[in-house]
């Protein structure tokens, strides 16, 4: 089997070894149902109660703010659904968002609006970054949330949550944030970002895919998305994944530990991967270049199409995308790109690479190469670069 290059770390990571270990072992010696009295089920309750008291910790919770999910999607919804009928109780069906948050996100706004909920999307410019005066702006007598991303998922820009949240609470605003990019990567602290819901996925940081979290500020009621069961303080019917919550809150304290180490090495790492991609003719960084995921990268190249790019990078070894993996059957051009100010045409040349800790200086310079001459030879063929090149069309990057 070939060797690759994996660097689409953002649409999921492999497993930490801590992680494995944890969720065999509990898998194999602790498999009680939580629910139970007996001494296997109340060992198995130990393990989840410690897993819920690790997992605040390291976001600056209690425990009890935190209500274990199958991850960041239902988590999501959770949190805006809640906070929307805890509107519509008070009268208030008014919400701000942004353009270019998740689809989980945007999708039960959209929902919403369907309900007869106001929605305003602001814009986060070209740099891929809200105002915080103009969240503050859209705000209104009858607004019930506001739910900002902690970090893009596409173009990896990171918000000023901490600024949003301080003109929520100041205005008596729930505040929402989509975490899911953010948590196990770059500090996030509950309590000083004046966060009231918070979104978190396991499989985003070396834990395992089905598993993620909620937290709720102590005093915000949540609206049950699945009734038949006590379980997660009456808030989560089912039995609870407690090997896969083992495991989540092992990944979770391990990357807590070496985030400052892996933040530095992989920022050096990503400016390195930016620095050569910028010498190909009109290319152009997608988001801000500072405030950005310290292992995102989202390229646009004038003139080809993202998909065949993907398709002879893989040929070369190198796993990427275009953008969100959950949109990665679409022929539409990325409505992240879109909201920062890209056209269709340039759009459709997308390509992010988010690279791991385990990514070499090696692989960064071996993936310069290769896109440069999968983006020569995709140019050398191409009707649109020739009109471009010619002359009949002008250059946009």
């Amino acid at each position: 089997m070939r060797s690759m290059i994996y660097a689409d770390n953002a649409a999921t990571t492999k497993m930490s070894e801590t992680a494995v270990n944890t969720m065999i072992s509990v898998i194999r010696e602790n498999y009680g149902n939580a629910s139970s009295l007996y001494s296997i089920g109340q060992q198995a309750k130990e393990i989840l109660e410690e897993a819920r008291r690790s997992v605040a910790e390291t976001i600056g919770a209690e425990p009890s703010e935190i209500l274990f999910t199958s991850g960041g999607s239902e988590a999501d919804n959770q949190a805006i659904l809640s906070a929307a009928e805890l509107g519509r109780k008070n009268g208030k069906k008014h919400i701000v968002s942004t353009a270019f948050e998740h689809h989980a996100v945007l999708h039960t706004l959209e929902k919403l609006r369907r309900e007869g909920f106001e929605i305003t999307l602001l814009d986060v410019h070209e740099n891929g970054i809200v105002r915080p005066e103009e969240a503050e702006k859209a705000i209104r007598e009858d607004t019930c949330l506001v739910t900002v991303m902690y970090a893009n998922n596409e173009i990896g820009t990171i918000q000023p949550v901490r600024e949003i949240g301080e003109i929520c609470r100041k205005r008596g605003v729930l505040f929402h944030t989509d975490a899911v990019q953010a948590v196990g990567h770059i500090p996030v602290n509950v309590k000083e970002d004046r966060i009231d819901l918070l979104s978190a996925s396991a499989h985003k940081f070396h834990g395992p895919k089905g598993v993620g979290f909620l937290y709720a500020r102590k005093g915000v009621r949540l609206t049950n998305l699945i009734e038949g069961g006590a379980q997660e303080n009456g808030k989560r019917a089912g039995t609870e994944n407690v090997p896969g919550i083992a495991a989540m809150a092992a990944a979770l304290k391990e990357a807590a530990a070496r985030m400052e180490q892996n933040r530095a090495s992989l920022s050096e790492k990503r400016d390195r991967l930016i620095r050569g991609l910028k010498q190909i003719p009109h290319s152009a960084l997608n988001g801000d270049a500072e405030h950005r995921l310290p292992g995102n990268v989202n390229f646009c190249f004038e003139g080809i199409e993202g998909e065949s790019l993907l398709l002879l990078l893989d040929d070369k070894g190198i796993e990427a995308s275009s953008g969100s993996a959950c949109t990665s059957g679409s022929l539409d051009p990325s409505h992240v790109l879109l909201a920062i100010g890209r056209v269709h045409d340039v759009a459709h040349g997308s390509l992010r690479l988010s690279i791991g800790e385990e990514t070499t200086n090696e692989e960064i310079d071996y993936i310069i190469r290769s896109v440069s001459e999968v983006t020569e030879y995709l140019r050398s063929f191409s009707p649109i670069w020739r009109d471009l090149e010619s002359g009949k069309k002008p250059h946009i990057l």
